[in-house]
This record gives C-alpha cells, sequence and structure tokens, in this order.
C-alpha cells in the first residue's frame, strides 16, 4: 500500500487507525486544532506520538513546503491587550493569504506536544511569539532548524529572534514622572510576573525615575500581579494595610489598575483625589472606567503588523537581522491622575 514511501516511517492513515478516527480528522486536528474537539484533539496527539508519525524523508528533506499558515503563540488568550496585535497580524496575513492559527501559552504544557508536531510535520511555515517563550523546549542550535520566528511585544535577547516591541523603561519612567510632577512621592508599583522581560523592563524604569527625584526605593511599596483585574485588586487591599499607604499607583497593565481602581472605590477611596492611577497598554476598557484611566498607550495594532511584515521578509528568503524595532508609546493623561493634596512633610 504505501511503497512509495520514502521511510518506513508511520503514516496519517496508522494515526488514524490508532486514533480511530477517519484521516480527515486527523487532517484537521493537526491543521486546524480548533476544528475538532478537545477530546478527539487529545486521542490524535497521543497517536501521533504512539506510532511515531513525522514527515517522510522527502518532505524532511525538500525545502520548507509552503503550508500559508502562521502559528501565532499568545502567552494569554483570555488578555484583552492582545487582541488588537493579533488584529495586526492577521489584517497583514490575510492580504497576503496567509491563514492565522492561535496557540494559547497559558495551558502551554498541555498544548507543547501539539506545537511541536505543527513544527516537525512542516504544517507551519513561521510563527509569532507574542511572549519572550518559544512554546516548547528549544536550544540555541534547534532554533536553526525550525521555521522562521519573530518576537512582538516582549524583548528577550537571547532568543536572538527578529523583535518589534516599545522602549518599556522609558515609557515606565515617563509614567512614574508624571506623577512626581504631580507632587506625589508615595508612588507604589503593581508588577507583572518576574520572569517576564518587560515587567523587568518597567520596574527598572519606575526604580529610576523614584532615584532621579532623591525618594528612597521602598520594596514594600512593589506587589506583583499577574496581570488580572483580581491582582490589581489584591495588590491594592496589600498596599492599603501599610503603615504609610500610597498615595499614587503605577500599574504594569491596564487590567490590574482597573482592579486596583475598583478596590479602592470599595475602601472609600476617591481617585484621583485621595490616589492617582496610572495603568500601562491602553486597552479600550481604559476609556471607560470612572475617571477615565491615565495610561502608556502602546501601538499595539502596529506591533502585530510590523511583525508579521518581518516574518513576510523572511519567509521570502532575505535576511532579517535579529534584534529591537522600537515603535513609540505614548503618555495618554486623563482623569485618574490629579496633583497631591498632601501637605508637604
Amino acid at each position: 500500500m504505501e511503497q512509495n514511501q520514502e521511510t518506513t516511517g508511520a503514516t496519517m492513515k496508522d494515526v488514524a487507525e490508532k486514533a480511530g478516527v477517519s484521516t480527515a480528522t486527523v487532517s484537521r486536528a493537526l491543521m486546524n486544532p480548533e476544528k475538532v474537539s478537545a477530546a478527539t484533539r487529545k486521542k490524535v496527539e497521543l497517536a501521533v506520538i504512539a506510532v511515531g508519525y513525522s514527515p517522510h524523508a522527502m518532505a524532511r528533506s525538500a525545502r520548507r513546503s509552503e503550508s500559508r499558515t502562521i502559528l501565532v503563540i499568545v502567552p494569554d488568550i483570555c488578555d484583552p491587550f492582545f487582541s488588537e496585535m493579533i488584529r495586526g497580524i492577521e489584517v497583514v496575513a490575510a492580504d497576503r493569504g496567509y491563514l492565522v492559527l492561535i496557540g494559547d501559552c497559558a495551558h502551554q504544557n498541555r498544548q507543547e506536544k501539539s506545537f511541536l508536531n505543527l513544527v516537525m510535520t512542516r504544517q507551519i511555515d513561521g510563527m509569532v511569539l507574542l511572549g519572550s517563550q518559544v512554546p516548547f523546549e528549544t536550544s540555541i542550535e534547534e532554533q536553526r532548524n525550525l521555521p522562521p520566528m519573530v518576537m512582538a511585544n516582549e524583548f528577550a535577547p537571547e532568543l536572538e529572534l527578529p523583535t518589534v516591541h516599545i522602549d518599556n523603561l522609558t515609557a515606565a519612567f515617563e509614567a512614574v514622572n508624571h506623577l512626581l510632577k504631580l507632587g506625589h512621592s508615595r508612588i507604589a508599583c503593581i508588577a507583572g510576573p518576574q520572569d517576564m522581560p518587560l515587567c523587568q523592563y518597567r520596574l527598572q524604569g519606575y526604580i529610576q525615575a523614584l532615584r532621579r527625584s532623591g525618594i528612597a526605593v521602598d520594596p514594600q511599596y512593589i506587589v506583583r500581579g499577574d496581570f488580572t483585574f483580581d491582582a490589581g485588586s489584591r495588590a491594592m487591599k496589600q498596599l492599603m494595610t501599610l503603615p504609610q499607604p500610597p498615595d499614587a499607583l503605577f500599574c504594569h497593565s491596564d487590567i490590574m489598575a482597573l482592579g486596583a481602581m475598583s478596590q479602592a472605590k470599595i475602601m472609600g477611596l476617591r481617585v484621583p483625589q485621595d490616589l492617582s492611577l496610572i495603568g500601562f497598554d491602553d486597552i479600550e476598557l481604559s476609556r471607560y472606567s470612572d475617571p477615565q484611566l491615565t495610561t502608556v498607550a502602546q501601538p499595539r495594532f502596529n506591533i502585530g503588523r510590523e511583525a508579521m511584515l518581518l516574518l513576510l521578509e523572511q519567509l521570502q528568503g532575505k535576511t532579517v537581522n535579529s534584534g529591537s524595532r522600537l515603535l513609540d508609546f505614548e503618555l495618554k493623561i486623563r482623569g485618574s491622575t490629579a496633583p497631591s493634596l498632601r501637605e508637604k512633610d
């Protein structure tokens, strides 16, 4: 039946038999995983591993066959921050006849094998990473055998990838500087996870702005969160139990800032009279809070767009330098920040 196969490797038919589904379902589970149920996807993934299915030697030795499909790895699909970036990627991809698959890294462990399988079976032409992590274990040496990759939004120099992002350190510095100019000196920071490079840069910007103004950095004023409303709310509660609670707050994301604002109101604090709040990202929701949120606007659509254009250049065989392409940010001053009412000490 399969005499013309280049190796003794397993076929899609073997995978189908092992999983107890049709070859069409196997194809769909691998190419368009969102179109099959989680249970079917799991069965197919396990069957792929069990029978050792991988492309035959012809496909491996041929120059990467074109699937005209791009895999976009999103750190958390539930976070509205990424929607505009994905739209930027989609618009360029659609214009050039590429299909975009979305992979959610928040549930990475379960999906690691299926991501790797998509790559190994050459079912995707390239990847856009919207976080700082490649969604499976890989060394720099192995990376050279992977399809082209571009990073957007984040910056991880050790991966040596072409990258599109803003200057997070300077943006954070300017945001905190805005609070300092309003006369605030007790400025706390609701930071994102420590392992995310952009959070490290934003924290550095906060620290540098305080130091520049001769204000000592109080470790109790730095609380970590995971970019959720709940994290902002919890951090706010924690900060308000301090003997000297802050009168201004710099948050690493709008979502956490809005969580903090909501909690502040529950605690009877008025924003901005009792507490000035500044977010980061300028998601659409930030214009609908009461008061509207002062924030750092990132050109999210353009970040996605530029990343996809960089990927297309690589797919056309052009050599693209790794490293940063910096896009501009903008401080949007709205109603959640106001001059400090505190008497000068």
